[in-house]
């Protein structure tokens, strides 16, 4: 199967996104909070598969989470405390890209964290997310999957992209040789922490406008009907003589006027 084109991934992507929108507004009048958490490989295209639901959405209601390495006072915190003051209150929609599975990732493998702090983030988190949803919070969680032959084409396009240069970080370049032990830590950590309260759903990103059309699709299936009486406000015509902009001291820049 080829890669889908740019024109016919608009063309399905365009009535998931007004369903998106529907899905908005739903949240916003039931009041529901929904959690959804981006985890996967590295160049899997977890910010890409964000912006295709964020971009049509108020981002006072929609907020995307990328929390940087904590601070040393945070490293001294409780392990979930500084996600959980991202957490959707009535009405939000918080989409993390990456999450608290950094220590069940990145952490365990690197070396970041010791292996005590390993075992018992396996062993608190399947409790942690079971008090989330028994709190009422919509919460799901998408590991997006990506073969190391495409990882390292995606790697070497952003080695040569200045646009994409900020994407290649230096974990990034150690991590390259621990595809295989990715692996592992991934299997450990879907044993440990995939439930019934909080499952894993795993989506082929190799092609990625498929994975993110397979993704959106799947979140929207798994929604409760998200219809609501919210009708669009009517906009009456304007009376009365429509005005130009009028300007004293400074004037607007009117860039790529026509010369000729």
């Amino acid at each position: 199967m080829g890669k889908l084109k740019r024109k016919a991934y608009q063309e399905l992507l365009e009535p998931m996104q007004l369903e998106i929108t529907t899905m908005a507004r739903w949240v916003q009048h039931t009041g529901q909070r929904v959690l959804v958490l981006f985890e996967g490989r590295d160049t899997a295209g977890k910010g890409g598969a964000i912006q295709s639901i964020a971009e049509h959405l108020n981002p006072r209601q929609c907020r995307v989470v990328a929390l940087p390495k904590p601070t040393e006072r945070e490293a001294t915190q409780w392990y979930f405390q500084r996600y959980v003051t991202h957490l959707p209150a009535a009405g939000e929609i918080v989409l993390m890209d990456r999450s608290w599975y950094n220590r069940a990732g990145v952490e365990h493998v690197m070396g970041y964290c010791s292996e005590t702090e390993y075992r018992a983030f396996l062993e608190q988190t399947p409790v942690f997310e079971k008090l989330l949803v028994d709190d009422g919070i919509l919460l799901f969680k998408y590991w997006l999957t990506v073969d190391q032959a495409q990882q390292e084409e995606r790697f070497a396009e952003r080695h040569v992209d200045p646009l994409k240069g900020w994407k290649l970080s230096p974990v990034d370049l150690k991590s390259r040789s621990k595809y295989t032990a990715y692996t592992e830590a991934r299997e450990a950590m879907l044993r440990a922490t995939h439930r019934d309260a909080s499952p894993w759903t795993l989506v082929d990103f190799n092609d990625q406008r498929r994975g993110r059309l397979g993704l959106i699709r799947n979140l929207l299936d798994r929604l409760p009907d998200t219809q609501v009486d919210d009708p669009v406000p009517e906009l009456p015509p304007l009376k009365g003589k429509l005005h130009e902009e009028q300007f004293g001291v400074l004037k607007p820049i009117r860039a790529f006027e026509d010369e000729g």
